[in-house]
């Protein structure tokens, strides 16, 4: 696990979570999973979320990830058309339990 802050001048900008996990499907594949983006309000569309993701996509390039994946709420439609630019496409319909 890594967690990520994106600095602007000095003060913390952005977080991200960033996860390797090995796995036993696609020959053994190791993914990247991207959790707990956020954005300070006061900069979001100004590029700093784009810099980051794609540090972190660099990032799990590096570690020999085969794949990079995120799941985000179904009501952000925002974040979804933010994600979609960076190439992600809606592929997965995800399950949660709660306890």
């Amino acid at each position: 696990n890594e967690l990520w802050i994106g600095e602007l001048d000095g003060k913390a900008a952005a977080t991200a979570q960033l996860t390797f996990v090995p796995g036993l499907s696609h020959g053994g594949l190791t993914r990247a999973i991207v959790e707990s983006v956020h954005v300070r309000a006061d900069l979001r569309g100004r590029g700093v979320g784009t810099q980051l993701m794609r540090a972190m996509i660099e990032r799990a390039r590096e570690r020999g990830a085969g794949m990079i994946a995120l799941t985000s709420d179904r009501r952000r439609v925002d974040a979804h058309r933010f994600y979609a630019q960076l190439g992600f496409e809606a592929s997965h319909v995800g399950m949660k339990r709660v306890f």
